[in-house]
This record gives C-alpha cells, structure tokens and sequence, in this order.
C-alpha cells in the first residue's frame, strides 16, 4: 500500500482525479474528519497508519522544575522507514510500543461522518498523500496542519 508513495516521478495532475473535483473548502472538509477519527483512536491509545506513516500516542517525559521529570504520553506522526529511506530523510528513530494496536482508516465512519462517499474520503485523501510524497520527492517544504 505505501508503495504507491514511493515516487520515481514527478506527479501528474491527472493522477489527481478526486482532488480536482474537489473544491478546498471540501478536501479539508475531508481531512478534518480524518483528523477527527485519528483523534479518537489515539484517545484509545490505537495507532493509525495512513499509507506513509502512523499517528501514535508515545511515552515521553517532560521536566517540571529543577530536575524533575514528569512522565507524559505525546501524539506523534512516524514517517515510515522504508519512505524515510527512499527519499534520504534524517528523523530520530521513533518506536510504537509493541502493545499498540495499529489500524488502518475506517473511510466508511469519516464518510458516514462528513456526508461524502466513501470513495470520495478514501481517494481524497490518498491523492493528498501522493502530493505530500511528490513534495518529498523534490525537497519542498510541507506543511500538515492538525488541530
């Protein structure tokens, strides 16, 4: 499935069919309701893989005060390896806890959600992973926003 991210060319606006259609009021629309499920996984401490990477709720520690550390949970997006690799990228090496269970989107409940068709969310948000790739691809910058 990550395959599909794992560019030798530049994409074409034709392998953008959905995100054409789609008015950008409507794809984040999408996306927000993609944030949204992701969300509610992580409250149940469920990680969620998207095609180039996974949402997860990690331990980590935070100092309050001289020399105290606090230990905390952080959400936290994990490029893939094998994407890190095809395109040359430095990231610490971050791990997800064994006991994490890890799903994929469950594009019926985002679509049931945000009143699209479940082809619409689905492909939608696979076209903005293939643009986020294409950026990899040629070394701009990006910028993903989730509240």
């Amino acid at each position: 499935k990550m395959q599909k991210y794992l560019l030798y060319h530049a994409v074409e606006p034709e392998e953008l069919p959905t995100l054409r259609e789609l008015s950008t009021m409507e794809i984040c629309k999408v996306w927000s309701g993609m944030s949204r499920y992701i969300y509610r996984q992580l409250l149940q401490k469920t990680a969620v893989e998207i095609g180039i990477g996974t949402f997860a709720v990690l331990p980590a520690h935070a100092s309050v005060g001289e020399g105290e550390v606090l230990p905390v949970e952080r959400p936290m997006f994990i490029l893939s390896k094998t994407l890190k690799m095809f395109y040359n990228l430095e990231s610490d090496e971050t791990k997800i806890p064994d006991e994490t269970p890890v799903v994929q989107p469950d594009f019926e409940e985002i679509a049931a959600e945000t009143h699209f068709r479940h082809e619409i969310v689905e492909h939608c948000v696979q076209e903005t992973l293939l643009c986020f790739a294409g950026a990899l691809r040629e070394n701009k910058e990006v910028e993903f926003s989730f509240r």
